[in-house]
């Protein structure tokens, strides 16, 4: 670049950065002359004063215009459909249940239950508020409507019934009446339609219940629905955290019921349930909700156009349900899974027991007990069995003993040895075992049976104030155990010297060395499952395992006489006695495996 373009460039950089210069400094002294202006033609002319109250008095005529308007529509509309109006709360209460309704969908969104309190003591809803719905689909002809959209007018006929009713316009309306006995939770519900047919009414019911309890993991982890068929089957289905989607086959369904741990709802019709889709999760829910239930059905119309159901909402309480004759104690699980052959005992022996020790003992801590006795006694002569076994074996331990020394490592032949000896002194090494087994399936029976019943919940007993939960004595700061429950630890301790009493004993086995171990680690073990159980539960572990070493040293001490038992069996070898098919298949078998052995030798 030359010398001229440089000075060329230079004179127009000049110029244009004089006529921006210029530029704005006639547009400034253009605006202050335009505000000048402005306000000497505002003192000129002054503008009028603002009437406020003029406004106001406009604005709440174009709101009364526009509610007339709203009216005149609505007047065109019918009452069941028309927006704006005020919804009442209508009340049904008995002796047991309070049930509040809405005039808006005519359906119960509160659910009081006047017997029960919660576990810190508030008056228990088993549902209360938003999310909670019961609802009909009427065919008005031009389209379908849910009740649940309806405003309804009600005529209450006292305190235990109420008429709510919905004009459709075009002579059609729909009525929902309501009605409870003088005590009980089973809620009569008949739908009735005028000036409209139809074979079957879709039907939609939600709740959401509440938490009531001490741990709502639990009442989430025991939450459940179950469905009966009609003339059929009962099944069930626990509530996942993620939800769970079910639909029963094609049959018709008789009842449809939801419990979250000791309460439910169960939805009846004698006319059977049919299309049912049935949806619940607790995901997402704060600590006042446990879970919540969203079930669709449809529900068959009679000839006079009517529907008949009915609600229970109540206690999970066996006899209680039972009461109905609907199967709907099967919602009480006293025995289900592998355990449900427990189900038979507790239905035909424990509860009926313990209905009639409760009839004369109000204390359940003494009713616990008392039934531990009895079960205690009932199974006291596999008990005796078990202990006269053990008995036998202790007499027969030095002979044992010096036919382990003699025989050495062979374990094969040990074996044949000691079922000889063990057959000519007439002892059965099973004997100690099966007694066992016979007594075992009662422990797990109260273990189904006591955490269902809800005859346990805030019943107190020593420290403890509510049996159906845990009775925590000290906080710990870990997530996975965030207490301790001194009946799981009683119970421990008790079963940790029972294990000590049977092994001084019991004839230990030199060749198995581990075994003498299990008997010690297994009651640790079931201190952390058990710490968070109820602890009526652990209670009754605990009493038993007292009764159970108290009836042991009895039967030791003072029943079974091991000098005379040794000499009946001394006199029981010389008398010829044919080996039971047991022994002698087990015998055989030994030998077999004698033989293969000395084979694979050569």
């Amino acid at each position: 670049m030359d010398r001229n373009t440089i000075t060329g460039f230079s004179l127009l950089a000049v110029l244009l950065i004089a006529y921006i210069a210029y530029n704005n400094y006639s547009q400034s002294k253009y605006e202050q002359k335009k505000m000048a202006d402005s306000l000497a033609y505002a003192k000129l002319h002054p503008a009028p004063a603002i009437d406020s109250a003029r406004i106001i008095a406009l604005a709440a005529a174009s709101d009364s215009l526009a509610k007339v308007q709203d009216t005149a529509a609505n007047a065109t509309i019918a009452p069941a459909f028309r927006k704006g109006l005020t919804a009442q709360t209508i009340s049904l209460e008995n002796k047991n249940i309070r049930l509040d309704f809405s005039t808006k969908g005519a359906y119960p969104f509160a659910a009081r239950l006047k017997d029960y309190k919660t576990y810190y003591g508030d008056s228990l809803y088993f549902f209360n508020g938003a999310g909670n719905t019961f609802s009909a689909t009427i065919p008005t002809g031009t389209v379908n409507a849910a009740t649940a959209e309806m405003n309804f007018t009600a005529q209450q006929e006292g305190p235990q019934k109420v008429v709510f009713s919905a004009d459709l316009g075009s002579g059609k309306a729909v009525a929902m009446t309501y009605s409870l006995p003088n005590e009980g939770y089973m809620m009569q519900c008949q739908i009735q339609l005028k000036g409209m047919a139809a074979s079957a009414l879709p039907i939609r019911w939600s709740e959401t219940s509440l938490h009531t309890e001490r741990d709502v993991n639990t009442e989430r982890m025991n939450a459940q629905i179950h469905f009966k068929y009609k003339g059929g089957e009962h099944d069930y289905f626990t509530v996942k955290p993620d939800g769970i989607d079910k639909t029963p086959t094609e049959m018709p369904v008789n009842w449809i019921g939801y419990r979250s741990d000791y309460f439910t709802s169960a939805l009846i019709s004698d006319d059977g349930f049919t299309h049912t889709q049935i949806k619940a999760d607790h995901k997402g829910f704060d600590s006042t909700a446990v879970a919540k239930q969203n079930t669709t059905t449809e529900v068959p119309v009679r000839a006079d156009g009517s529907v008949a159901m009915r609600l229970y909402i109540g206690p999970n309480h066996y006899n209680t349900l039972k009461s109905y004759g609907l199967d709907m104690e099967e919602m009480v699980p006293m025995g289900v899974g592998i355990f449900a052959f427990t189900r038979y005992i507790n239905k035909w022996l424990i509860l009926p027991v313990f209905d009639f020790i409760a009839g004369f003992v109000s204390n359940y801590g003494v009713i616990i007990m008392l039934m531990t006795i009895f079960i205690k006694l009932l199974t006291s002569f596999f008990t005796y069995k078990s202990y006269l076994s053990s008995a036998k074996m202790r007499v027969l331990k030095p002979e044992l003993d010096e036919l382990r020394a003699k025989i050495g490592n062979d374990q094969k032949q040990m074996g044949m040895e000691q079922m000889k000896l063990y057959r000519s002194a007439g002892v059965n090494p099973m004997g100690g075992c099966l007694p066992t087994l016979f007594m075992l399936p009662f422990l797990v029976a109260m273990y189904t049976f006591i955490p269902a019943a809800i005859d346990f919940r805030q019943q107190s007993f020593l420290w403890a104030n509510d049996l159906s939960t845990y009775d925590s004595i000290a906080r710990l700061p870990f997530s996975w155990f965030d207490h301790i429950s001194l009946f799981t630890l009683l119970m421990t301790a008790s079963s940790l010297f029972l294990a000590l009493y049977n092994r001084n004993m019991t004839p230990q086995d030199p060749n198995n060395p581990m075994m003498k171990y299990i008997p010690y680690i297994f009651p640790i073990v079931l201190l952390g499952v058990f710490n968070k159980m109820a602890a009526a539960l652990t209670f009754y572990y605990f009493f038993s395992n007292l009764v159970t070493i108290a009836q042991q040293y009895i039967i030791q001490n003072f029943i079974i006489d091991e000098k005379k038992l040794h000499t009946q069996m001394k006199e029981a070898r010389l008398k010829p006695a044919a080996p039971s098919k047991w022994a002698a298949r087990l015998e055989e078998m030994q030998k077999m495996q004698a033989e293969r052995a000395k084979g694979n030798k050569r």
